[in-house]
């Protein structure tokens, strides 16, 4: 089961039995030369989510390695009968219980994107009771562009218009997830506990109107 984000968003500070879920934005001033140091570049596939009822083509393009995807809030979800939100989403097929990885991309979000989830690690088989996420990362309208963990810390601002690289690095042997924008460490948290999990990207709609993402040099890293 995949349940309306709407439900995560809100509980996104929040574990199961309530207690408090940690997240600890990083308030240092020097830049990391490269997060990917000692980490090995990995093969990665994917699938294509979508509104059920319309063509593939109608929410996606790639066109010089940009990956652009978008979606309304008045779209179907990706099956029909689902009562999941609308999205447009590129679903990684590597599934893992351990270790450590890390996605990577260079993101861009046009303005006007208010509510979505651009990036992820979905907890595709987990514990009943437990979040279905272990991280969200969202777009909301507020400062010209701000990005959010989930629907609360503010990680970035004037995030509208413009590339800036994103990696979300995951250890699922410690349960630590970290984020970083143009390679400056900018969150360090807990994931949600064991579970099957995969990288998900694009947008996922919880918002109202027209959501939009677009990604390039997509890259996944191991070790």
């Amino acid at each position: 089961m995949n349940p309306s984000r709407r439900t995560v968003l809100a509980a996104g500070g929040l574990l199961a039995g309530g207690a408090v879920w940690a997240m600890t934005p990083s308030t240092s001033s020097a830049a990391i030369a490269s997060p990917t140091d000692g980490w090995r570049r990995t093969t990665f596939t994917y699938s294509m989510q979508k509104p059920w009822n319309l063509d593939l083509s109608d929410r996606y393009s790639n066109s010089g390695g940009v990956h652009r995807m978008w979606v309304y809030s008045t779209d179907e979800p990706m099956s029909e009968g689902s009562s999941t939100d609308p999205r447009t989403e590129m679903r990684w097929k590597q599934e893992y219980t351990s270790g450590q990885h890390m996605w990577d991309a260079d993101v861009y979000l046009p303005s006007g994107t208010n509510g979505a989830t651009f990036a992820q690690i979905l907890r595709v088989i987990h514990p009943e009771g437990t979040p279905a996420t272990d991280f969200m990362l969202n777009a909301y309208s507020a400062d010209g562009g701000t990005v959010r963990a989930y629907d609360r810390t503010v990680l970035k601002t004037n995030a509208y218009d413009t590339w800036f690289n994103v990696k979300l690095e995951h250890n699922a042997s410690s349960g630590t997830v970290k984020v970083y924008f143009d390679d400056r460490l900018v969150l360090t948290t807990a994931d949600r506990g064991p579970a099957t999990r995969h990288f998900k990207n694009g947008v996922y709609h919880h918002g109202s109107g027209r959501a939009e993402a677009r990604f390039r040099n997509i890259t996944y890293w191991t070790r």
